[in-house]
């Protein structure tokens, strides 16, 4: 079935378990979809049946707990989990590469997010700022936030697009911050990406929740949540950069409310790959600009 008002309601890499939901809900009346996108099959309802077809397989699976216990998680979400511990892993890396072992390299001061030279034409300082961070302490917070929601953001998004959105978010927090606050305003950090993921779930779960023809006060709950989430972690400390973080968390609602109506399905491997591999190509580009 072709309906253009078709909601994904499910992914699997499990065909078989995909026709079985399949099943269930042609026999509530329903009229559900499959899509085959490599190895990952999705299931798709018309909107108008979606919180039936919610229902329908949570009753089935409820009375088949035994089978469904052991659960049919798809493939992507192992991808998913593991792409978000080796971004964390990475900034501890690259904090002992920068910091410890190669301390006489000038990588701030190459790097930084430098709000006098960003506006003068440096735009790359704010991709790299991201990768870099002033001590262990400061590191090991960010590696642990990016992994938990970069874990989340591509759950929803897929690791590709999702790792490339939340590189946008911090990028362009990084921008707006370095105009508004100006020179000699200098930062670096991956927690402007951090809250540009939290910005981007925020964004994407508030349009979700609208399609899904929720009131307008609880389909924008998601938002909310990020703002409190970013009062609770974004605005504590001696050296938090407040401006950055918010900065990063409004451009991440932005593209997750973009994305979230552009894409409203998942996307295929090869496009996932294609975006993930854009968002490392350009780390890589910026940091050979910052060091030629």
């Amino acid at each position: 079935m072709s309906n253009e008002s078709d909601i994904f309601l499910r992914v699997t890499d499990d065909e078989r378990l995909a026709h079985e939901w399949e099943l269930v809900l042609l026999a509530q009346g329903l009229s559900p979809s499959l899509r085959r996108n490599q190895s990952v099959v999705t299931l798709s309802v018309p909107e108008g049946e979606l919180e039936r077809a919610h229902a329908s397989l949570l009753a089935y699976e409820s009375e088949n707990h035994e089978e469904f216990a052991g659960g049919h998680e798809p493939a992507i979400s192992a991808i998913c989990a593991g792409a978000s511990v080796l971004t964390g892993i990475l900034i501890l890396v690259f904090f002992t590469v920068t910091v410890v072992s190669n301390s006489t390299m000038l990588w701030f001061e190459r790097g930084s997010a430098d709000a006098h030279k960003i506006s003068n034409g440096e735009i790359w300082r704010t991709v790299t700022a991201l990768t870099l961070h002033a001590d262990i302490a400061h590191a090991a917070s960010n590696a642990a936030a990016i992994a938990v929601f970069f874990g989340a953001a591509s759950s929803m998004l897929g690791v590709g697009l999702g790792g490339a959105l939340i590189l946008m978010a911090g990028a362009g927090g990084n921008l707006a911050n370095a105009f508004l606050q100006g020179s000699p305003h200098v930062s670096v950090g991956a927690s402007t990406s951090v809250f540009g993921a939290v910005g981007l779930l925020g964004g994407v779960g508030a349009i979700v929740r609208r399609r899904r023809a929720l009131s307008g006060r609880r389909a924008w709950l998601p938002i909310a949540a990020a703002l409190a989430l970013f009062g609770m972690l974004g605005t504590g400390g001696e050296r938090v950069d407040v401006g950055a973080h918010l900065l990063g968390l409004l451009v991440g609602s932005v593209l997750g409310i973009v994305i979230a109506f552009v894409a409203p399905r998942p996307l295929g491997f090869r496009i996932q790959w294609t975006c993930g591999g854009a968002a490392v190509a350009v780390l890589i580009y910026c940091w050979i600009l910052a060091l030629c």
